[in-house]
Protein backbone atom coordinates (compact mmCIF):
# COMPACT_ATOMS: atom_id res chain seq x y z
CA UNK A 1 0.00 0.00 0.00
CA UNK A 2 1.53 3.26 -1.12
CA UNK A 3 1.08 6.20 1.33
CA UNK A 4 -1.09 8.78 0.27
CA UNK A 5 -0.28 12.67 0.56
CA UNK A 6 -3.61 14.54 2.09
CA UNK A 7 -3.60 18.18 0.48
CA UNK A 8 -5.57 20.67 2.21
CA UNK A 9 -9.48 21.01 0.77
CA UNK A 10 -8.87 25.12 0.82
CA UNK A 11 -6.23 27.88 0.75
CA UNK A 12 -7.74 28.65 4.06
CA UNK A 13 -6.49 24.98 5.58
CA UNK A 14 -3.32 25.68 4.14
CA UNK A 15 -2.54 29.20 5.47
CA UNK A 16 -4.71 28.96 8.73
CA UNK A 17 -1.97 28.77 11.51
CA UNK A 18 -2.93 26.03 14.92
CA UNK A 19 -4.79 27.87 18.06
CA UNK A 20 -2.83 29.04 20.35
CA UNK A 21 -3.02 28.51 24.09
CA UNK A 22 -3.46 31.77 26.09
CA UNK A 23 -5.51 33.89 28.60
CA UNK A 24 -8.16 36.12 27.21
CA UNK A 25 -9.52 39.23 29.67
CA UNK A 26 -12.28 41.42 28.89
CA UNK A 27 -11.91 44.31 29.79
CA UNK A 28 -15.02 47.30 30.06
CA UNK A 29 -12.88 50.20 30.35
CA UNK A 30 -9.30 51.65 28.75
CA UNK A 31 -7.67 52.85 32.20
CA UNK A 32 -7.96 49.15 33.46
CA UNK A 33 -6.68 47.88 30.01
CA UNK A 34 -3.67 50.21 30.34
CA UNK A 35 -3.06 49.19 33.99
CA UNK A 36 -3.31 45.80 32.82
CA UNK A 37 -0.70 46.01 29.98
CA UNK A 38 1.46 47.76 32.18
CA UNK A 39 1.38 44.41 34.75
CA UNK A 40 1.87 42.01 32.51
CA UNK A 41 5.57 44.39 31.28
CA UNK A 42 6.43 44.03 35.16
CA UNK A 43 5.67 40.99 34.84
CA UNK A 44 8.00 40.26 32.21
CA UNK A 45 4.92 39.33 29.38
CA UNK A 46 6.07 41.14 26.50
CA UNK A 47 4.22 39.39 23.67
CA UNK A 48 0.55 39.78 24.00
CA UNK A 49 -2.35 40.64 21.51
CA UNK A 50 -4.86 43.67 22.75
CA UNK A 51 -8.13 44.47 21.17
CA UNK A 52 -9.64 47.95 21.44
CA UNK A 53 -13.33 48.88 19.29
CA UNK A 54 -11.77 52.78 18.72
CA UNK A 55 -7.99 53.42 18.37
CA UNK A 56 -6.76 55.23 21.16
CA UNK A 57 -3.52 56.54 21.74
CA UNK A 58 -2.85 55.66 25.29
CA UNK A 59 -3.01 51.58 23.88
CA UNK A 60 -0.33 52.59 21.20
CA UNK A 61 1.82 54.72 24.68
CA UNK A 62 1.60 51.78 26.47
CA UNK A 63 2.23 49.26 24.14
CA UNK A 64 5.21 50.95 22.24
CA UNK A 65 5.08 48.77 19.32
CA UNK A 66 8.55 48.57 17.37
CA UNK A 67 8.41 50.00 13.43
CA UNK A 68 6.45 48.08 11.04
CA UNK A 69 8.98 46.35 8.61
CA UNK A 70 6.64 47.38 5.63
CA UNK A 71 8.31 50.48 5.35
CA UNK A 72 11.79 48.66 3.88
CA UNK A 73 9.73 47.50 1.24
CA UNK A 74 8.85 50.78 0.03
CA UNK A 75 12.14 52.11 0.41
CA UNK A 76 14.33 49.41 -1.81
CA UNK A 77 10.62 49.83 -4.59
CA UNK A 78 11.01 53.43 -4.58
CA UNK A 79 14.90 53.04 -5.08
CA UNK A 80 14.86 50.07 -7.58
CA UNK A 81 11.60 51.92 -9.59
CA UNK A 82 14.02 54.94 -9.89
CA UNK A 83 17.16 53.46 -11.03
CA UNK A 84 14.81 51.31 -14.22
CA UNK A 85 13.13 54.57 -14.71
CA UNK A 86 16.31 55.89 -15.09
CA UNK A 87 17.86 52.73 -17.09
CA UNK A 88 14.83 52.54 -19.47
CA UNK A 89 14.92 56.04 -20.65
CA UNK A 90 18.67 56.20 -21.10
CA UNK A 91 18.29 52.83 -22.62
CA UNK A 92 15.33 53.90 -24.98
CA UNK A 93 17.31 57.72 -25.91
CA UNK A 94 20.69 55.54 -27.01
CA UNK A 95 18.46 52.78 -29.03
CA UNK A 96 15.77 55.29 -30.85
CA UNK A 97 18.29 58.56 -30.56
CA UNK A 98 15.91 61.33 -31.76
CA UNK A 99 18.08 64.90 -31.39
CA UNK A 100 15.65 67.88 -30.48
CA UNK A 101 16.67 70.95 -29.88
CA UNK A 102 20.47 70.44 -29.67
CA UNK A 103 19.94 68.98 -26.45
CA UNK A 104 21.92 65.46 -26.11
CA UNK A 105 20.37 62.50 -26.74
CA UNK A 106 21.00 61.15 -22.74
CA UNK A 107 19.86 64.48 -21.22
CA UNK A 108 19.35 63.74 -17.66
CA UNK A 109 16.44 66.59 -17.00
CA UNK A 110 13.40 65.35 -19.11
CA UNK A 111 13.41 61.88 -17.71
CA UNK A 112 12.96 63.08 -14.07
CA UNK A 113 9.55 62.43 -14.81
CA UNK A 114 9.41 58.81 -15.91
CA UNK A 115 12.33 58.13 -12.70
CA UNK A 116 9.21 59.90 -10.80
CA UNK A 117 6.75 57.91 -11.71
CA UNK A 118 8.41 54.62 -11.75
CA UNK A 119 9.39 54.74 -8.16
CA UNK A 120 6.10 55.92 -7.11
CA UNK A 121 5.08 52.78 -8.98
CA UNK A 122 7.67 50.41 -7.89
CA UNK A 123 7.21 52.06 -3.89
CA UNK A 124 3.48 51.25 -3.98
CA UNK A 125 3.74 47.63 -5.37
CA UNK A 126 6.61 46.59 -3.06
CA UNK A 127 4.56 48.64 -0.25
CA UNK A 128 1.58 46.11 -1.28
CA UNK A 129 3.81 42.64 -1.37
CA UNK A 130 5.23 43.99 1.96
CA UNK A 131 2.19 44.41 3.81
CA UNK A 132 0.73 41.00 2.12
CA UNK A 133 4.68 38.80 3.44
CA UNK A 134 4.17 40.29 6.42
CA UNK A 135 0.53 39.77 7.11
CA UNK A 136 0.68 36.00 5.96
CA UNK A 137 4.27 35.60 8.47
CA UNK A 138 2.54 37.32 11.10
CA UNK A 139 -0.74 35.10 11.53
CA UNK A 140 1.58 32.41 10.35
CA UNK A 141 3.61 33.05 13.48
CA UNK A 142 0.99 34.29 15.83
CA UNK A 143 -1.51 31.29 15.71
CA UNK A 144 -4.88 31.09 15.83
CA UNK A 145 -5.47 33.66 18.88
CA UNK A 146 -8.78 33.92 20.94
CA UNK A 147 -11.58 36.75 20.34
CA UNK A 148 -14.40 38.26 21.30
CA UNK A 149 -16.86 39.96 18.88
CA UNK A 150 -17.36 42.74 21.51
CA UNK A 151 -14.28 43.98 20.85
CA UNK A 152 -15.72 45.88 18.58
CA UNK A 153 -18.45 47.35 20.10
CA UNK A 154 -17.45 48.33 23.53
CA UNK A 155 -14.79 46.08 25.06
CA UNK A 156 -11.06 46.14 25.20
CA UNK A 157 -9.25 43.01 25.71
CA UNK A 158 -5.52 41.15 26.11
CA UNK A 159 -4.85 38.03 24.88
CA UNK A 160 -1.52 36.83 26.48
CA UNK A 161 -0.22 33.24 24.71
CA UNK A 162 0.60 31.12 28.14
CA UNK A 163 1.46 27.27 28.20
CA UNK A 164 -0.74 25.57 30.75
CA UNK A 165 1.50 26.03 33.45
CA UNK A 166 1.88 30.01 33.10
CA UNK A 167 -1.58 30.71 32.79
CA UNK A 168 -2.65 30.62 36.66
CA UNK A 169 -0.13 33.74 36.69
CA UNK A 170 -1.39 35.48 33.88
CA UNK A 171 -4.61 35.30 35.44
CA UNK A 172 -4.48 36.27 38.32
CA UNK A 173 -2.23 39.40 36.79
CA UNK A 174 -5.51 40.13 34.32
CA UNK A 175 -8.24 40.48 37.15
CA UNK A 176 -5.88 42.00 39.81
CA UNK A 177 -5.84 44.85 36.73
CA UNK A 178 -9.87 44.68 36.63
CA UNK A 179 -10.79 42.03 34.11
CA UNK A 180 -14.21 41.63 33.67
CA UNK A 181 -14.00 38.21 32.33
CA UNK A 182 -10.78 36.11 32.10
CA UNK A 183 -10.69 32.83 29.79
CA UNK A 184 -8.41 30.25 29.38
CA UNK A 185 -8.40 28.35 25.48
Amino acid sequence: MSPTLRLPGSVRELFSPPPKPGVLGVFGHLDTTIAAIKQLREAGHTDFTVYSPIPRHELEDALAQPVSPVRMFTLIGGIAGCAIGAWLSLWMSEDWPIQVGGKPIGSIPPYVVIMFEMTILFGALTTILGILLNAAFAARRAGKIMYDPRFTNDRFGIFVPAEAGKAPKVESILRSAGAEEVRRG
